[in-house]
């Protein structure tokens, strides 16, 4: 396991999953508003809470920890009134961080999980 900061894991992971998203919704339009409206739709808090509690019953003990400790950060101020949505998606951010640098073929595993969630699509 590559010894970073949760934060760090979050850092990547939230560019990680945003390219993920722009590369999935390249494929449905070439046209600007809605690229920016399908990408917009995935990479927010809310969208990614979701899919962090689609998938909890399919984590790892050692994900689950990951995902409860990046749950655990600190909240910046701006963002307490919505610590219920933020801090799960602080957890996902994590969690794809985390397979990023450190277990592709779960990061992929999940990634086709996700593409087939309706909400997704």
């Amino acid at each position: 396991m590559t010894d970073l900061s949760l934060r760090n894991y979050a850092h990547l992971g939230d560019a990680v999953w945003e390219i993920f998203v722009r590369e999935y919704v390249i494929y449905k339009t070439s046209n600007p508003k809605i690229l920016h409206k399908l990408t917009t739709e995935r990479v927010n808090a809310s969208f990614q809470a979701e899919l962090l509690y689609s998938i909890e019953e399919e984590l790892s003990d050692e994900e689950k920890e990951l995902a409860r400790r990046g749950r655990n950060l600190s909240i910046p101020v701006g963002r307490k009134a919505i610590q219920n949505i933020y801090r799960p998606a602080t957890a996902f951010e994590v969690l794809i961080g985390y397979w990023y640098l450190n277990d592709k073929e779960r990061l992929q595993f999940f990634y086709k999980k996700f593409e087939q969630i309706e909400a997704f699509n």
